[in-house]
């Protein structure tokens, strides 16, 4: 189950790599379509939302961190709901009100919230700080971060006034039914884990794995930053 585990952590971070700078792109069809909407459209933008979170392996690895260690449902639906709070708000703000951030800059924060989450699974806070932030808040601020790094991917295209608001709040269901498909199979996969002698052994590796997939993220969009102004 660990080469499983190992070998998923290592595709996203393969994908990410491939993608070289942007952490989960629109491709050419779906921007052309974003571009050309007039009025509201819900179907094309909840499938949109659904897509890009399935395929944004920065979220996906910052959720497999949230989720490594909570062993009952309720913890779960907690924390990804502070997760959804996060994200839902500023995607809706950030996209409605026009607030604008740099995206490489965004970007390197979410790659650092997979770190972060990555470091407070292995002990990390409590071994060089002797004491482990609020789990809840940073759940929920970076949520508010993995938001922004959503708007901006719609704000990089024109987007039409008409129907705007239903288009973005279609494209927010999206993003929850992709999170919701997503989340399911990695919890499929971490709860059978579970069961096996292995998971114990290998869970500091594993969360190892994780954190430097963040960094390498984060390298990705400092790069951006730095060479594509």
């Amino acid at each position: 189950m660990l080469r499983t585990v190992v070998t998923v952590i290592a595709f996203l971070l393969a994908s990410s790599l491939a993608s070289l700078v942007w952490a989960h792109p629109m491709d050419t069809q779906n921007a052309a379509f974003v571009q050309g909407v007039d009025g509201a459209v819900p179907a094309p933008f909840m499938y949109l939302g659904a897509k890009h979170m399935v395929t944004g392996y920065d979220h996906l690895l910052f959720l497999i961190g949230v989720v490594f260690f909570l062993f009952r449902a309720r913890d779960v639906v907690l924390y990804v709901s502070l997760f959804t709070l996060g994200h839902s708000i500023t995607l809706l703000v950030g996209v409605l009100s026009g607030v604008e951030v740099n995206p490489y800059g965004i970007d390197a924060i979410i790659g650092m919230s997979v770190c972060y989450k990555a470091f407070e699974n292995m002990g990390g806070f409590e071994r060089i700080l002797g004491w482990r932030p609020n789990t809840k808040v940073a759940v929920l601020v970076f949520g508010l971060f993995h938001g922004l790094g959503l708007a901006t991917k719609l704000q990089e295209f024109t987007v039409t006034d008409n129907g705007l608001v239903a288009n973005i709040v279609s494209f927010n269901v999206g993003v929850e039914i992709g999170q919701i498909l997503a989340l399911t199979a990695v919890l499929i996969g971490i709860t059978f884990w579970r069961t096996r002698p292995s998971f114990s052994r290998h869970a500091f590796m594993t969360n190892t794995a994780l954190m430097a997939g963040g960094f390498i993220l984060t390298a990705q969009q400092v790069f951006g930053y730095v060479f594509y102004p």
